[in-house]
């Protein structure tokens, strides 16, 4: 999968331990008062499921990209999908080897300083589910800063988070015009914030703010130059819905319609994720984050998710991560949306 994955694969190898017997242990004592580098060294002596490592920036990177804990809702019994697809969904997946036409799936965002997630992630569901519901006939980038900048306070609070629902219905209701990356020309509304700081796999555009970058203003108008206005170049969904807590009925809505948005709690241990599969043990919460799910698998008999993150590439294994599939690892498999676009 990736290089630092099998490492993994090889480190862990002789670890027998299940994710229910590894939460069972006994949490000692004096772990609450870690911090930094000894924190990161207790992880790595005591996990055996993923690897962490220390940066001193880490967990200010992490706090100026993830949301308040209220955005995480529980969903009304009307708002979960109970369709039934019949669908026999594979052990191992990934959607992009599955649809390798769409490239949108593949494509890792960077949210900067903001906590955008919730809109962020939405359009990169929404993207990748209008080129798999469309049979790859239809390739758009939807815009992130189009859903943030004017979906409004019934999405949420912007860079301060949203709801993934919400855009979601929001798109159903007004249309989201196409997107892409910072200064990408061809496309109605780019991405706001540049990546801000140091990567290792992008130019330098210039340093974070202290704190949030402000939530843009609603521009109802596509850069100059592109070729269409920008009510022309709105895409619709005609459904949106939250996805049952069930395992099972996940892998097939994936399977069927493409990737999907999940929001889950985040803890002070997952600021330091290099990779492997997270389980969360130790750390006090610390806010909410939404993401992409594009498949799943199983290591070393550990089930897992395999999901999109929007920190840039040189975040995790690649930009991307996986955590514990069928125990609602952090809540997220009791807080994804998903939809049906109109193609």
């Amino acid at each position: 999968m990736w290089i630092f994955a099998a490492l993994l694969v090889t480190a862990y190898a002789a670890n027998a331990i299940t994710v229910e017997e590894f939460r069972a242990q006994p949490v000692e004592e004096h772990v609450k008062d870690l911090s930094g580098q000894a924190f990161v060294d207790y992880i790595n002596e005591h996990q055996p499921f993923y690897r962490a490592e220390y940066s001193p920036n880490a967990e200010a990177f992490v706090k100026a990209r993830i949301m308040d804990s209220k955005f995480l809702v529980e969903p009304k019994k009307e708002e979960v999908l109970t369709d039934v697809f019949g669908d026999d969904p594979p052990d191992s997946f990934d959607a992009r080897e599955q649809w390798p036409e769409c490239r949108s799936i593949g494509t890792i965002r960077d949210q900067s300083a903001c906590g955008s997630c919730w809109a962020v992630s939405s359009a990169e569901a929404m993207s990748d589910q209008i080129c798999v519901q469309s049979n790859r006939t239809t390739r758009v980038m939807i815009s992130d800063t189009d859903i943030l900048s004017c979906c409004g306070i019934s999405c949420g609070y912007g860079c301060e988070g949203g709801w993934p629902i919400e855009a979601y219905r929001w798109m159903q209701r007004s249309g989201v015009v196409t997107g892409g990356k910072y200064r990408q020309k061809d496309v109605c509304k780019p991405y706001a914030f540049y990546p801000c700081g140091n990567h290792t796999n992008e130019r330098y555009y210039g340093p974070c703010p202290n704190g949030l970058w402000p939530t843009p203003k609603c521009r109802k108008a596509c850069q100059r130059k592109y070729n269409k206005s920008y009510n022309e170049d709105k895409y619709f969904a005609t459904r949106s819905y939250y996805l049952q807590n069930n395992e099972r009925s996940i892998r097939e809505e994936i399977y069927k319609n493409g990737p999907v948005v999940a929001a889950f709690k985040v803890y002070q241990d997952f600021s330091f994720y290099r990779g492997g599969i997270y389980v969360h043990k130790w750390g006090v919460q610390t806010g909410a984050h939404a993401v992409k799910v594009v498949g799943w698998g199983r290591e070393n008999g550990t089930d897992y998710w395999l999901i999109a993150n929007s920190w840039n590439t040189d975040w995790g294994e690649n930009g991307y991560f996986r955590i514990a599939r069928g125990s609602n690892e952090c809540g997220i498999e009791g807080q994804m949306v998903s939809g049906v676009m109109r193609v």
